[in-house]
């Protein structure tokens, strides 16, 4: 097959990594899968932060964004030029934010293939070897329709998976959103045939993102709108003078005479006999 022939250096890489949390540091198989993934994890930091900053460079320029899409609404040719030039002027790389995901697709798939010949690679030198998980996993190598655990797994995948969707998508467009939460249900049917211990590393991956979502939520900073205005918006009143070194501020000229209330006329009262 050419993709396992391809990934084969990939294949030895993690089989090898298995075989030493598991014979040196002395953790069960299922628990070297958990182990394998956070590794991973921290191999991947540098594309997570580059897909982090990512993010905040499109939330801090979510307003124009959205002005953008305001303006050529009816013109999507135009609108898609645009956005480019934008991308271009402002350094903003939106394939950043996936980096993390593609560069792990090739470890999902090689551990698939490990998994699938554990049996007769690795096993035949751990034959006491424990291959459940937690006392519900029975068997990792197996199938995760042929125990009720593994639904259980799939349950959580679906949940973490949404959950780490909706924490890292929080500046794409309502579109890419909904796509990106239906895929991981509908991935669920091949999800079924895979091995129990690739459920268990997507899921322990998804929740690694999760947590990554809320610290980036909380250190993210929150884009500054411009204020909405209405017609019914007043406007600002006037700066006030500035005021000289010796203390009080010196009106403009007419400023007195615009300012002051008006006075009514006096109106002189005359004595009585005064006018004959």
């Amino acid at each position: 097959m050419i993709v396992a022939s391809v990934l084969g250096p990939l294949e030895d890489i993690l089989e090898t990594v298995l075989r030493f949390l598991h014979s040196s540091v002395g953790l069960p198989w299922a628990w070297s899968i958990v182990a394998l993934t956070v590794l991973v994890r921290i191999l991947l930091v540098p594309l997570t932060v580059r897909q982090i900053h990512s993010m905040q460079n499109l939330q801090r320029h979510a307003p124009q964004m959205k002005e953008l899409q305001r303006k050529h609404k009816g013109d999507r040719q135009k609108l898609n030029e645009e956005m480019m030039k934008f991308y271009k002027e402002n350094r903003i790389n939106p394939a950043a934010s996936c980096l993390p995901l593609v560069a792990q697709f090739p470890v999902f798939i090689s551990l698939f293939f490990v998994l699938r010949d554990f049996e007769k690679t690795i096993l035949p030198d751990f034959p006491t070897a424990e291959l459940g998980w937690l006392h519900v996993v029975p068997n990792i190598t197996a199938d995760a329709n042929s125990h009720w655990s593994g639904y259980l797994l799939l349950a959580i995948y679906a949940i973490s998976q949404t959950t780490s969707t909706l924490l890292m998508s929080t500046t794409m467009e309502r579109t890419q959103r909904i796509l990106l939460l239906i895929l991981p249900l509908a991935f669920l049917f091949f999800v079924l045939n895979f091995p129990a211990g690739l459920v268990l590393y997507w899921v322990t991956t998804n929740l690694w993102t999760t947590g990554q979502g809320l610290v980036t939520r909380r250190l993210m900073p929150k884009p500054i709108e411009p204020p909405k205005r209405s017609s019914r918006t007043p406007e600002q009143a006037p700066p006030t003078p500035a005021q000289p070194k010796g203390g009080k501020a010196v009106p403009a000229a007419g400023a007195k005479a615009a300012t002051a209330p008006r006075q009514p006329p006096r109106r002189v009262k005359r004595k009585r006999g005064a006018r004959r």
